[in-house]
């Protein structure tokens, strides 16, 4: 779905926001992701309420399931806030990549603060595409309600997936969860244009199996920091050949 170009006021912004988030496939996946959520939640004995507010607060799934995982096996609480943490660190570059799209010279420091809260791999992934067809003024207000719509969805379908959970049998809950990482590969294959990008997303594929299948602690972080450094090595050594 397009953004249209333009809007009567920043209400009107925020609910074209809204219903762009209601109508993208990132609906789909947020619903079937959080359903399985909240199932996990049930599982390991949290509260549906205190799942919704992780949901709030924490706003990204894998550290969502990360939290919940970690804390229903009982783990030291300062190592579920490391392990969280650093999962978090991921979305601080997609947050230097979209400020620029929302903000001008007249930009209060407050008004960033939800989009910052907000952002996570499907609201960036929207904004970037919908953002640039829309005068800057109308902007932070459209990317507010873009990522109000696909927490209300989150939430709303981690309650259904919490009070489903007894009947939801357990590969359908973890087919459920697959959806998330399988549509963020699908986007990030989909916005890779130069030759550094797609390396290291091959690399990163590959590192990262080998890596689980040899159950290797913190797989996920050293498959990040090894693939995008040796994309980066791959790009300079052709820089500088040419």
């Amino acid at each position: 779905m397009s953004a249209p170009a333009q809007f009567e006021s920043s209400a009107a912004a925020f609910f074209g926001g809204v219903r762009s988030a209601l109508s993208s496939v990132f609906f789909l996946v947020l619903a079937g992701t959080y359903i399985g959520i909240g199932a996990l939640a049930h599982g390991f004995g949290l509260t549906s309420w205190w799942l919704a507010l992780s949901t709030v607060l924490v706003w990204a799934a894998p550290a969502q399931v990360i939290l919940i995982s970690a804390l229903g096996t009982g783990a030291p609480l300062i190592e579920v806030a490391l392990a969280v943490s650093l999962s978090a660190v991921r979305l601080f570059p997609m947050v230097v990549a979209l400020l620029p799209l929302v903000r001008d010279d007249k930009t209060r420091l407050r008004d960033l603060l939800l989009p910052t809260h907000f952002t996570s791999v499907s609201m960036w992934v929207e904004s970037l595409r919908l953002l640039p067809a829309l005068p800057r003024e109308w902007r932070i207000a459209f990317s507010n309600g873009l990522s109000i719509g696909y927490m209300g969805t989150a939430t709303g379908f981690g309650f259904v997936g919490y009070y489903l959970a007894a009947e939801l049998p357990p590969l359908l809950a973890g087919a459920l969860l697959f959806l998330t990482p399988m549509s963020f590969l699908m986007s990030t294959a989909r916005n890779a244009k130069a030759m550094m990008d797609k390396l290291a997303l091959v690399v990163g594929l590959l590192l990262g199996t080998i890596l689980t299948a040899a159950n290797v602690q913190l797989d996920l972080l050293w498959t990040g920091i090894g693939g995008g450094t040796l994309a980066y090595v791959v790009h300079r050594l052709r820089e500088a050949a040419a």
